[in-house]
């Protein structure tokens, strides 16, 4: 486990499981990115801000899924977090998806490193593009560590997950058949599909990034060239 000073000094770790041993590495060079540069995604960004303000001051907070089509800022908005309120004491750990079979081992890891650092620093276990096949290593384990595990949860470490699908799991045509209207009218879903959905719903903030119109996609091209110092001709200006 990293000391005192690795974690005053490192913003970012990477859990590294292998051969029954978990390990945090610290990432020497974290990719910044400020959150004011996301364009068109003001109200998913201020409820992701408002939940971790609320993690690092100690008060209940929400696990995280973001999901949405690719390039619309999911993974930007995490490493923004960072950059903000790394001063405030949060650290990120990444998880790669072979590796949340380890999650649980990766939550008692941290639950030791927040009590013995007097809760001066708090997580984001940050798993970035997720998505799992029919039968897949770590779902269990992911499902259980967000709710309905025996284990306690360390209280000063939130779970954001980044997905191109709002549900995580694949939906076949066949569990959607399974499901079924009762005598009263009301749908009932197939068992295989009711599982899948739990694991979704076990994320108390659920934020959707969208595709942009072309309005949106020029303004944020706009945005980038001012930010680089290019200056827009009458032509650009005129779109």
């Amino acid at each position: 486990l990293p000391d005192p000073d690795a974690l005053a000094a490192q913003t970012a770790f990477r859990w590294r499981a292998g051969r029954g041993l978990g390990r945090l590495e610290p990432i020497e060079s974290v990719s910044a990115f400020d959150l004011d540069d996301l364009i068109g995604v003001a109200p998913a960004i201020d409820a992701l801000d408002r939940n971790t303000r609320q993690l690092i001051a100690g008060l209940p907070f929400n696990d995280v899924l973001l999901f949405g089509a690719r390039g619309t800022g999911k993974s930007s908005a995490v490493r923004g977090l960072l950059a903000r309120h790394a001063g405030a004491g949060l650290r990120l750990v990444e998880v790669d998806r072979h590796d949340l079979a380890d999650l649980p081992e990766l939550l008692a890891a941290l639950h030791r490193i927040t009590r013995e650092a007097k809760d001066r620093h708090t997580f984001l276990v940050f798993c970035d593009d997720l998505s799992f096949g029919t039968s897949e290593l770590g779902f269990r384990e992911l499902k259980a560590a967000l709710e309905g595990g025996v284990g306690a949860r360390p209280p000063r470490v939130c779970v954001v997950v980044t997905s191109n699908r709002r549900h995580l799991l694949p939906e076949t045509m066949a569990e959607n058949r399974e499901a079924r209207l009762d005598a009263n009218g009301e749908l009932h879903l197939g068992e295989a599909l009711e599982e899948k959905l739990a694991l979704a719903d076990r994320f108390g903030l659920v934020l959707g990034f969208y595709p942009c119109d072309q309005a949106l996609y020029l303004e944020i091209v706009g945005h980038w060239l001012a930010k680089a110092g290019v200056p827009l001709d009458d032509e650009a200006r005129e779109l």
